[in-house]
């Protein structure tokens, strides 16, 4: 009883709490026995105590190694906070001048020092080494231990390495901590530390506060912009995978009057403290950041974490959502989610070895099937942890808005014979061609349409089938093999199920590439996107200027732009240019008499414009688009140009598609010259010229599917509209 007595006290003298929360105690006593001591603490369950308390009241030094500069800085902040003496706390990494390094040595050799925070870089350099055998240490602690394995989502060599050093160094207990992993991970962090005999402390991964949703990433810059304006003033965090996408949402941020930081490893670190600090004290409300922000910032009031891009493991998702509401209150953690963002990820495994790309494709194939599937979040990332939640919680975007989920038992089956068929040598998109009976370049050139598969899933549209492609590999009745373009191959399972096929539930409005089509298509119908009475004089308009200057209406702005017109009412040229497919070049040609005819009907109704909703873009946003109009300039192939910038062809065209719907000259004739016949060109051209809407299925349909691809037929749409309409 006296101990306890006593723990209660020295917590109260030091910290100024007046009990322990969760299992900090009994792992306070597991450490202060001597016990190697392993605790598994969901983020703001207090792990840091269950290592600093142990240390102010033993003898001797305790080392804590810790990843993050940043996080070492603030943690011993902290700790000085609570006491007098700033020699009890030091860290020693690559941060320090050689005076502040020594003055770090001068005080843990006087015995001032209870923690010394080092990097785990700092502890394999030698002359550390050799001045650590001459203190006495109290106990190891391994903060963040889940970077030790490579099974867990933040994989450091350095890590590896600490066992070895540790026995160089002088035994002492040791205690490893993460917020984060599961069985496997924690065994591979055991073992790696000579400590599969650890007293194990495990709390319970569910943090019922905090709200899980995953939305489908259609336009990710506005999504974000709307949802912090409807949450003004709150603390949050933005995570993007790439350091160049955290600067651009960052500015976006900042150009639409959002008080926004960047956070990233490119970074000098003084910025990059310096920007941390701001977010601390408030001084700014949200910081966008790549995953090196935040393992261990204490900041209880964090209201929402937002994922940009999907993460690459479950683990890696749930560390960083875990940075909501660490206080209890409100927590909103909400991903954007699109499956190219899969596919990029996927590339990013090539080249790596085979062992690696097997363990990032299982993460990888986790993470997807949380995104995608109907089931309450909370059963799913629990139950990866090994935890069971026997009621959904009522609490994540599945409880609260049930998807619709339909039987496809069969489309399953006919998807994996029509692998079998093509002898498992193609991807998903041209095996959905396939399918659906779509007579692309490539489905001509092998000459698919000549398969049995062909045209039998007709039914539904390619959307549907790249879903049931996905869902097939999640369920794991199919592989990918990403060191072969992707190539989708059987799996045992696959056979099986061929043979003896299941019921199968697919999720019916899981096809998030499909939604940003969708939100387009009702942008172009005029009783679903803004004013509807604004929208047909628009309409008006458009069509006296198409006769006047003898050009097609679409020519002139197609229908998403009248809609976005009728939505955010623009009344400058400077506001037309943010208008969904305008841009500078169009604003300035044919804007003057739009902008005039909103005016007057913006008076004359007296209508309240929601300028507050416009999301400003940020001029030259995209350095891609420059590279484009550029590499098009000197004449380079297009398929040379997608190369160059890691994107697929298609994905090419609908970049230079937007360059030129905003009003900017684009000369690619010298491609189409290479590709095309002049008698088809102009027959494409001519078919433009006289046409009532540019859709390419009207193109189609008119042109003769078998004659013409959509490839051609886009190009030379590109064509037309920059000689035409720029």
């Amino acid at each position: 009883m006296g101990r306890e007595n006593n723990l209660s006290e020295e917590l109260q003298k030091h910290f100024g709490f007046d009990r322990f929360k969760g299992q900090q105690e009994e792992v306070i006593k597991s450490v202060l026995d001597g016990h190697d001591t392993f605790v598994l603490m969901p983020t703001g369950g207090g792990k840091s105590l269950c290592y600093q308390l142990p240390a102010l009241i033993m003898d001797g030094t305790a080392i804590i190694i810790s990843p993050l500069i940043a996080l070492m800085k603030n943690q011993v902040d902290s700790i000085r906070s609570f006491g007098t003496e700033d020699g009890i706390a030091h860290f020693l990494n690559s941060s320090l001048n050689k005076a502040a390094a020594q003055k770090v040595r001068d005080d843990v050799m006087s015995g001032k020092t209870k923690l010394l925070y080092v990097a785990p870089e700092s502890l394999t350099k030698e002359d550390n080494i050799e001045f650590l055998k001459n203190i006495k240490i109290s106990f190891y602690a391994i903060d963040e231990a889940h970077c030790i394995s490579e099974w867990g989502h933040d994989f450091r060599p350095e890590y590896r390495r600490i066992k070895p050093i540790v026995s160089e160094i002088g035994q002492a207990p040791l205690i490893a901590l993460t917020a984060t992993a599961t069985a496997k991970v924690q065994h591979d962090i055991q073992k790696t530390l000579g400590m599969l005999y650890a007293n194990v402390f495990k709390a319970s991964f569910n943090r019922p506060n905090l709200y899980y949703e995953v939305k489908p990433k259609s336009k990710p810059e506005s999504q974000i912009i709307k949802f912090i304006k409807e949450n003004e003033g709150k603390s949050g965090i933005i995570y993007c995978l790439s350091r160049k996408k955290v600067e651009e949402i960052a500015e976006a941020l900042v150009v639409n009057g959002i008080k926004a930081l960047a956070y990233h490893a490119g970074m000098d670190s003084a910025t990059r403290s310096g920007n941390q600090d701001k977010f601390l004290m408030e001084e700014v409300d949200v910081i966008v950041a790549t995953i090196a922000f935040g393992m261990g910032i204490d900041k209880p009031d964090v209201r929402f974490v937002i994922h940009y891009d999907i993460p690459k493991s479950l683990e890696g998702y749930y560390q960083e959502t875990g940075r909501a509401g660490r206080d209890g209150g409100e927590g909103k953690c909400i991903t954007l989610y699109s499956a190219k963002d899969i596919q990029k990820l996927e590339k990013f495994m090539q080249g790596k070895p085979v062992a690696e790309q097997e363990i990032g494709r299982q993460l990888l194939l986790d993470t997807a099937s949380y995104a995608e599937s109907a089931i309450c979040r909370r059963i799913i990332l629990l139950n990866y942890f090994g935890e069971k939640l026997d009621e959904p919680c009522g609490n994540c975007d599945n409880c609260i808005n049930p998807k619709e989920q339909i039987e496809a038992k069969d489309e399953i089956c006919r998807a994996l014979q029509a692998i079998i068929e093509v002898k498992e040598n193609y991807k998903a998109e041209h095996l959905s061609d396939i399918l659906t009976g779509k007579k692309s370049a490539a489905v001509k050139s092998f000459r698919h349409y000549e398969l049995e598969a062909f045209n039998s899933g007709s039914d539904h549209g390619e959307k549907f089938w790249n879903a049931v492609y996905r869902q097939s590999l999640i369920a794991g009745y199919i592989y990918k093999d990403i060191e072969n373009y992707g190539l989708l191959k059987m799996t045992k399972k696959g056979y099986d199920f061929l043979e003896h096929p299941v019921d199968f539930m697919l999720v019916r409005n899981h096809d998030y590439d499909a939604i940003e089509e969708e939100a387009n298509a009702a942008a172009a119908q005029a009783s679903g996107a803004g004013d509807p009475e604004l929208f047909a004089m628009l309409k008006d308009l458009r069509k006296e200027i198409s006769k006047k200057v003898n050009l097609p209406p679409f020519v002139i702005f197609q229908d998403p732009s009248l809609s976005d017109m009728a939505l955010q009412y623009p009344i400058t040229i400077e506001e037309l240019k943010f208008i969904q497919g305008v841009g500078e070049g169009k604003a300035k040609r044919y804007g003057k008499e739009f902008i005039e005819l909103i005016k007057a009907y913006v008076d004359e109704n007296e209508i309240e414009r929601p300028q507050d909703m416009v999301v400003k873009s940020v001029a030259n946003k995209s350095k891609i688009k420059v590279g484009i109009i550029q590499s098009i300039d000197r004449k380079i192939s297009l398929e040379d140009i997608a190369d160059s910038i890691g994107i697929d062809f298609k994905d090419l065209i609908s970049e230079i598609e937007v360059i030129v719907n905003s009003g900017t000259r684009i000369h690619i004739d010298y491609y189409l010259d290479d590709v095309m016949d002049e008698e088809r060109q102009e027959e494409i051209y001519d078919y433009f010229k006289e046409a009532e809407d540019d859709t390419i299925e009207s193109a189609l349909k008119e042109l003769g599917e078998d004659n013409y691809s959509e490839e051609d037929i886009r190009l030379m749409r590109i064509r037309f509209l920059s000689e035409m309409g720029n």
